[in-house]
């Protein structure tokens, strides 16, 4: 069968296993769609996304647009006569005009088993909700945000010592497999009819920000702990401690030991007997810190800190 003329939109990290993969397959993108460069660091230089970079590297046509709603790039998209329009991550609402332009629609590839956690961040709110599971859904686009039906979902396990960071990268490969499945399964005929989505069951994912990863000592240390995991590599959990203001990047929920019980959130346990984390009083329970940075200084472990000040002890 002659293989589809598609075109691919992304940016960051997310998608680029799912953009290589179809790369390499009959199906290779005539086009690429990301969002525009933007500065980064201190000095704002100018830094391809990851889709973008990705792209360039296999010798395809970039479109950088900052809106899909202007007739140019409209025009210029149906020049393309794509078959198939796959989005991951990418940023720009496609509106109407452009969902209507492929013979088979749009696909977006989501890091979630839609309804749940429709929006910006579903592989955070997964782990910051103490789900077990999360997943990739193939969805067919509509014009609501994560709204449309879904063609098919791979469930993944959330486990124990999952951050935002690993399990984005299994969920990347999870994606770069559920899209080439569809594929396959278009081509063939086989492609399951698309489940409409129930919307009484859809939760949000809002963009983050850097004060989300705040951490107050009064909530249960089995939310700070999920808090640690999900803000981790981005924005970073961080806390005040006797006094000073710390990024937090590995920590635990422990049962309050007995010295502890008097006292107050947010205070220091000293005397136990532990070299391998830093305990600190919360609502409920305690955080055991195992990985942390403070103001001006370099990520170190709760034993190096420990080592270097003994009366945190």
């Amino acid at each position: 069968m002659k293989p589809l003329t598609t075109l691919f939109a992304g940016t960051p990290e997310f998608p680029v296993p799912a953009l290589q993969a179809l790369i390499d397959s009959p199906h290779r993108p005539v086009a690429v769609l990301t969002q525009p460069d933007r500065g980064a660091g201190r000095g704002r230089r100018i830094q391809f996304s990851p889709v973008k970079q990705c792209a360039l590297n296999a010798g395809i046509d970039v479109l950088q647009p900052t809106s899909l709603r202007a007739p140019d790039i409209q025009a210029r998209i149906a020049a393309l006569q794509p078959d198939l329009i796959i989005t991951a991550a990418y940023g720009l609402l496609v509106p109407p005009a452009i969902l209507e332009l492929p013979r088979h629609g749009c696909w977006n590839l989501h890091a979630s088993l839609l309804p749940r956690w429709r929006g910006a961040s579903p592989i955070n709110q997964a782990i910051l909700a103490g789900d077990p599971e999360t997943g990739v859904s193939l969805m067919q686009m509509d014009a609501g945000l994560d709204t449309g039906p879904v063609l098919l979902a791979e469930a993944v396990d959330i486990q124990p010592d999952d951050n935002a960071g690993s399990l984005h990268d299994r969920l990347s490969l999870v994606a770069r497999q559920v899209l080439m499945s569809g594929l396959e399964r278009l081509l063939q005929g086989s492609l399951p009819e698309p489940i409409p989505q129930n919307d009484a069951l859809a939760t949000h994912a809002p963009l983050i920000r850097k004060d989300d990863a705040r951490l107050d000592w009064q909530q249960p240390a089995t939310v700070l702990a999920r808090q640690v995991r999900g803000y981790n590599p981005w924005p970073v959990a961080h806390g005040e401690i006797e006094g000073l203001g710390f990024r937090i990047f590995s920590a635990q929920a422990v049962e309050t030991p007995n010295p502890a019980r008097d006292l107050a959130p947010g205070e220091l346990l000293r005397g136990l007997d532990t070299r391998d984390a830093i305990v600190i009083r919360c609502g409920e329970g305690c955080l055991a810190i195992e990985s942390l940075q403070a103001p001006g200084r370099k990520r170190l472990s709760a034993r190096d800190w420990l080592n270097a000040h003994p009366d945190w002890r």
